[in-house]
């Protein structure tokens, strides 16, 4: 299992995402969100990687509790960021560009704040408490969002009527993974070929 990092999405497949569910984060720089960050890789089901959103924390994130969507990152009693797992998004590795946090000379303050922040959020996330809430949260919402079945003999039925119902906030997990399957066939054929090579040396 790999550690959590910090990372930067190509614009161009988030992009791809985007056309396919208006609602997954966008990285363009044109409306000042090149440097949105996520944290991953997490993988949610089987071989399928995601990555989650990190956002900065806004007034409505104070009053609100953790659930199988959310997760807020506290420091010393403040709120410092927010993980959405419903905005969660499939990934390969080919898609990822670590964080830079080193805080270099040619920095501006602002950048040197930045990457101070970063910092801090990512040592909260690599928390060995907290990654097994980022990994067991990503699993259960992503089951919980594309399974069909019900759950009758759960104890927590209720709780999983609520998480059912937080299935319209969430993207179509299943839906992008498509996008992501049919972007990398296409920016890696080769690579596309051997897997689909493997696969039948499996069957």
């Amino acid at each position: 299992m790999k550690q959590l990092k910090l990372y930067q999405i190509d614009m161009k497949y988030v992009r791809n995402l985007h056309n396919a569910d208006d609602r997954v984060e966008s990285v363009s720089p044109q409306i000042g969100k090149a440097n949105r960050v996520f944290v991953g890789i997490v993988v949610a089901h089987d071989d399928r990687q995601y990555c989650i959103p990190l956002s900065h924390p806004k007034e409505k994130h104070k009053k609100m509790a953790n659930n199988s969507e959310l997760q807020k990152i506290e420091v010393e009693g403040k709120l410092i960021g927010v993980l959405n797992f419903n905005l969660m998004i499939p990934v390969t590795e080919a898609q990822l560009t670590p964080v830079d946090l080193k805080i270099h000379p040619t920095d501006t303050p602002e950048m040197k704040h930045w990457k101070k922040l970063c910092i801090k959020e990512l040592k909260w996330c690599r928390n060995k408490e907290h990654e097994k809430i980022i990994r067991d949260k990503a699993r259960n919402l992503y089951h919980l969002c594309t399974s069909d079945e019900k759950r009758s003999d759960d104890k927590k039925s209720d709780n999983n009527t609520k998480v059912f119902k937080g299935k319209k906030r969430c993207l179509n997990f299943k839906k992008l993974e498509k996008i992501c399957d049919k972007y990398n066939s296409k920016q890696f054929p080769e690579a596309s070929s051997t897997k689909s090579s493997e696969n039948g040396q499996k069957a």
